[in-house]
C-alpha cells in the first residue's frame, strides 16, 4: 500500500485535519503585520499624543486573528489524534493480510505492519510541517515584498540553492533508508532465534545507516544555516538604508524574517522523513504486486 493510495483512500479525514492546519498557519503568517499596525497605533496615541489615532480597531482585528490561530491549532490537534489512530489500525491490518497472502513469514509481516506506522507519522507530524513550511516561506516572502521588495527578492533567490541541496540530499539518503528498512524487517526473526550475538549484531547494523543519515542531515543543516547568514547580512544593510520604517513596520519585517528562517529548520527532518516514506511506499507497492 503506497502513500499515494493511503492519501487517496483517506482523503476526506486527511483534508479535515489539514484544513485546520492551514487556518492555523495562515492566521500565524498574517498576525505580525497587524500587530505591527497595532503597535504603531498605540505609539501614536500614547507617546506621540495623536489623540485621533484609532487603536481599538487594530486591537480587535489582531485579537480575532490570534483567536483564529488558536482555533485552527486546537481543532487540528484534536482531529489529528482521532483520525490517524483509526487510520493506522486499518492500514496495519491491510498490510498484515496482504503479507500473509503472498507468503511472507510472520516475523517479516509484523515488521512491515510496524513500518507502516511511518505513513501515520508522516501524515500526522510531517505533513503539517510541510504545510507550515510552505505557508511560512512564501507567506513571509509576500509580506516582506509589501515592506521592501529587495528583502523579499533576497529570500526568494535563496530558495534556489536550498532546493538543489535538498534534491542532492534525497538522492544519497535514499539508499541508507532502504538499508535501514531492510534491517528493520528482520527484527522479529532475530529475536525469535534468541542468540545474543545475533541480536547485538542486528542493532549495530541498524546504527550504521542511521549514522550515515545523521551525517547527511547535519551537513544539510549546516549549509542551509550558512546560506541564511547571508540573508541576515543583506537585510541588515537594506534596513540601514531604509529610513522611513516605523517601529511597527520594523517589528513586522523582523518577525517575517524570523518566520522565513525558522521554517527552513524543518527542512533536514522533512527530507529524511519524505525519503523514508518514499522508500517504504516503493517497498509495500512491490509487496502488493
Amino acid at each position: 500500500m503506497t502513500l499515494r493510495q493511503v492519501i487517496k483512500e483517506y482523503k476526506l479525514p486527511i483534508s479535515l485535519v489539514l484544513s485546520f492546519v492551514i487556518i492555523e498557519n495562515v492566521a500565524w503568517i498574517i498576525e505580525p503585520g497587524y500587530f505591527g499596525k497595532l503597535l504603531d497605533a498605540l505609539i501614536y496615541y500614547f507617546y506621540d499624543h495623536e489623540k485621533k489615532a484609532d487603536y481599538i480597531t487594530p486591537l480587535i482585528i489582531w485579537i480575532l486573528i490570534y483567536l483564529l490561530n488558536v482555533l485552527g491549532g486546537t481543532f487540528s490537534r484534536y482531529f489529528s489524534g482521532k483520525v490517524y489512530s483509526q487510520m493506522y489500525a486499518k492500514i496495519a491490518t491491510r498490510v498484515v493480510i496482504t503479507s500473509q497472502k503472498i507468503g511472507l513469514s510472520d516475523s517479516r509481516t509484523l515488521a512491515r505492519a510496524e513500518l507502516a506506522k511511518e505513513y501515520i507519522v508522516f501524515l500526522r507530524e510531517r505533513l503539517p510541517e510541510v504545510t507550515w513550511q510552505f505557508c511560512a516561506t512564501f507567506g513571509a516572502i509576500i509580506a516582506l515584498f509589501i515592506y521592501d521588495w529587495r528583502i523579499a527578492a533576497v529570500c526568494l533567490v535563496v530558495i534556489i540553492p536550498i532546493s538543489l541541496i535538498n534534491r542532492f540530499y534525497r538522492k544519497y539518503v535514499g539508499q541508507y533508508q532502504k538499508s535501514l528498512h531492510d534491517t528493520q524487517e528482520d527484527l522479529y526473526r532475530v529475536i525469535e532465534e534468541k542468540r545474543m550475538s545475533k541480536i547485538t549484531e542486528y542493532f549495530f547494523s541498524m546504527a550504521r545507516p542511521q549514522s550515515h543519515i545523521a551525517r547527511w542531515n547535519s551537513l544539510n543543516y549546516g549549509i542551509i544555516k550558512l546560506i541564511l547568514m547571508v540573508i541576515f547580512i543583506v537585510v541588515l544593510f537594506i534596513c540601514v538604508d531604509v529610513d522611513n520604517f516605523t517601529t511597527g513596520k520594523i517589528y513586522s519585517v523582523v518577525a517575517y524574517l524570523w518566520t522565513y528562517i525558522s521554517s527552513t529548520e524543518y527542512i533536514p527532518g522533512l527530507m529524511e522523513s519524505i525519503t523514508s516514506v518514499m522508500e517504504l511506499s516503493h517497498r509495500l507497492k512491490e509487496e502488493e504486486v
